[in-house]
């Protein structure tokens, strides 16, 4: 099977994942899709590959500043207001690796995005749940 075959596959189980997905899942997927362009990143900088490195780096920030702007700053509060900061925090450290070609800031934002990540993972089933149907009641209430 041909490479554009298999993309084109891939793509095809990526939307049916996105159509299927509730929030939390779909949180999860953008994680780890930024984490993967992250990684990417790293290996087209070290194959001094700048044309990818300049795609998967501005991935991964689209990426970041949608979980970024997706945040509720009024429900989420402190804890909200911290993800902001350390969102932008991350995007400012993707833009100076790509100018410097700085492979330890690739690894920091790496190794931030890993414990949200990793943390994402651990919410168990009942606290999604509730947070779902206080969403729909808050979407209700409106």
């Amino acid at each position: 099977m041909s490479l554009k075959g298999i993309n084109a596959y891939r793509k095809g189980n990526l939307k049916q994942d996105v159509a299927n997905a509730d929030p939390h899942k779909l949180t999860l997927m953008l994680l780890q899709g930024a984490l993967d362009r992250v990684a990417y990143a790293k290996g087209a900088m070290e194959r001094k590959d700048l044309v990818s490195k300049a795609d998967y780096i501005s991935k991964a920030s689209a990426i970041i500043m949608h979980l970024r702007d997706t945040l509720d700053l009024e429900i989420g509060g402190e804890v909200a207001n911290n993800m902001f900061a350390l969102y932008n925090y991350m995007v400012q450290l993707l833009n100076d690796a790509h100018i410097n070609n700085d492979l330890n800031m690739l690894g920091e934002v790496s190794s931030l995005l890993t414990p949200i990540r990793d943390a994402w993972v651990q919410i168990p089933e009942a606290a999604k749940q509730e947070a779902y149907e206080a969403q729909r009641l808050n979407r209700q209430a409106i």
